[in-house]
């Protein structure tokens, strides 16, 4: 009985080890490739960033993500696929914060958690929030339907939930729609005008004591004073 007992798991190890293999391999090829999409990604952006859509070369994005041309075209077909996907990405990461203002949170710890999550990625972030302004100055002709289908249907519920906050005395009365731009301007503009920041005042956000000022200023301006 012990022989046959020990003959079987041997059976189940021989059996199962193949699998495991396999499966360990998968994850490898998995974590490789979403690794080299962050590589091609981040490259593309900074080509992007310099040479806009049409002076962009895959060739020259390829080589920033130490890639072969033929590896990255694998990830994305075109130059147009992959500059669609530096945008989403850039859409993506800002949605995240959008998404946490929930019914169940309150109103002016959610709008500050926002500010604040937004104002870090103007600092942390600032070549993707320009490519992604520059993309939209010129109609959009790439991320149009993203931004009426993904980003509107967000919007879409913030603003009402912030109408009925605004209702129930939680937040000042304006326009949520404007409420919502207002935040977009004042957060992304650190990023986007950078250098005119950098002209007027000497500083950016990088400068952790101007970064605490330009937040509380964009707090006050978007909440009003705080209450007791």
């Amino acid at each position: 009985m012990a022989v046959a007992r020990t003959t079987m798991k041997r059976k189940a190890r021989k059996v199962a080890t193949p699998d495991t293999e396999t499966r360990a391999k998968t994850r490898a090829k998995t974590r490789g490739g979403e690794a080299n999409v962050e590589r091609i990604l981040d490259a593309a952006l900074s080509v992007f960033a310099m040479d806009g859509f049409a002076g962009a070369r895959i060739d020259a994005i390829a080589d920033l993500a130490g890639l072969s041309k033929p590896n990255l075209l694998y990830y994305f077909r075109t130059k147009q696929d992959l500059y669609l996907a530096v945008l989403k990405r850039t859409l993506d990461m800002w949605l995240v914060p959008l998404a946490r203002i929930e019914p169940q949170s309150d109103p002016r710890a959610a709008l500050t958690d926002y500010i604040t999550t937004k104002l870090e990625y103007a600092r942390d972030h600032p070549k993707a929030s320009r490519l992604f302004a520059i993309e939209v100055m010129r109609g959009a002709p790439v991320l149009g339907q993203v931004l009426q289908d993904d980003l509107k249907q967000q919007v879409d519920g913030k603003v009402t939930l912030l109408r009925r906050w605004m209702a129930q005395g939680r937040l000042p009365r304006r326009d949520p729609h404007h409420l919502i731009f207002m935040i977009w301007a004042t957060t992304q503009h650190y990023a986007d005008f950078s250098t005119q920041v950098e002209a007027i005042t000497g500083r950016t956000l990088d400068h952790p004591a101007f970064f605490t000022a330009a937040r509380q200023s964009i707090l006050d301006a978007v909440l009003g004073p705080a209450q007791e």
